[in-house]
């Protein structure tokens, strides 16, 4: 099943990896939300940054009155400092669903607003198994953890030192690998990976001279994960909106990650039936590698819309994505198959 060659798959690579080696986490999204503006720039779009932080860039095409709006998010989960413990360590918080079973011991930063950056390990307290006899009954909670700096802190006054304060944004490291197989592995391809899709599209579009018969608009936001990214800056004239997010793979459902996923409903409620039907229809008729599934746990961007109070229509697709909120893995397949399915609904 390896990953046969297709234009414009490498950049989405590129594009992706690039992206996911900036840290964004909800709420800290400046710097990567500044070179996505200039990565559409240096395609020859003019995007705009809405007062939100999120980006707002008009792709093309000829009916402005019935537009569609393609949206993928750059903010990730991460955290944020709560409290400097006794011993010099850190609190956290989880910022969106980040999940302490699987962030135990993964490598982070800690952002201070005005010390720079500090390096640390997020570590369950008395981390050590041969001195901790209740290692393993311990549940794996945020209250339960701590992040251990790298500094030679032993109290509370010399991290206040450093000049750490509550309120520091802490960002995981994504550990990007790109396979011989073809699998992209990271955190955060949820959702980063989407927004190199959109760029590979854009670059399509103008590469090719392509006017789609639909105008499109390019919503990249930076609030998905805490739910409210795709609340606003909907552009008048659009009557469809379209996630581009993460492909659910895992127990009950049918996509793997060589396909791309169609979502037919997820835990707010079914998505437009039409849309549904016609995405199914544009897969079939281009034979994509496709997945109908409805999603347990999951909202989106299109959902915030909705929830907004937006008359829009509403669809949902993406690369298939296993382990999620975790370290996630996608096969370029995957990616190919998002793309392609991009094209046909949209030509």
């Amino acid at each position: 099943m390896a990953c046969k060659k297709e234009k414009y798959v490498d950049y989405i690579v590129e594009q992706t990896k690039k992206i996911l080696n900036i840290d964004s986490p909800s709420g800290y999204t400046k710097e990567v939300a500044d070179y996505v503006i200039k990565e559409y720039k240096k395609l020859g779009y003019n995007p705009i940054s809405t007062i939100k932080g999120g980006i707002l860039v008009e792709i093309g095409g000829k009916n402005s009155k019935d537009a569609v709006l393609l949206e993928a998010h750059i903010d990730t989960l991460g955290g944020i400092v709560t409290e400097i413990k006794s011993n010099g360590n850190l609190r956290i918080s989880p910022i969106g669903g980040m999940n302490a079973n699987n962030a135990e011991a993964e490598n982070c930063r800690i952002i201070t607003r005005f010390n720079g950056i500090y390096e640390g390990t997020l570590q369950l307290d008395n981390a050590s198994i041969h001195v901790n006899g209740d290692y393993d009954k311990t549940t794996r909670k945020f209250p339960a953890m701590e992040v251990v700096i790298d500094e030679n802190v032993h109290s509370k006054e010399d991290t206040v030192k450093l000049g750490i304060m509550a309120g520091d944004i802490v960002a995981f490291d994504a550990r990007t690998i790109e396979t011989k197989s073809g699998f992209l592995k990271s955190r955060f391809l949820d959702d980063k990976l989407s927004v190199g899709i959109l760029l590979g599209y854009a670059k399509y579009l103008k590469d090719n001279n392509i006017i789609p018969e639909r105008k499109i608009y390019h919503h990249i936001t930076v609030y998905e994960e805490v739910g409210h990214g795709g609340s606003a800056s909907i552009p008048e004239g659009v009557t469809e909106v379209i996630s581009v997010d993460m492909g659910c793979v895992g127990d009950g459902l049918s996509c793997t990650e060589y396909q791309v996923s169609i979502c037919a409903k997820d835990s707010r409620g079914p998505y437009n039936y039409d849309v549904v039907t016609n995405l199914i229809t544009a897969a079939k008729n281009n034979k994509i590698d496709f997945a109908v599934d409805v999603y347990p746990y999951y909202g989106s961007d299109a959902d915030a819309a909705l929830t907004s109070g937006y008359d829009i229509r509403h669809g949902l697709i993406g690369s298939g994505v296993y382990a999620s909120h975790g370290y996630e893995r996608t096969h370029k397949d995957g990616i190919k198959n998002t793309f392609k399915l991009l094209k046909a609904y949209l030509s």
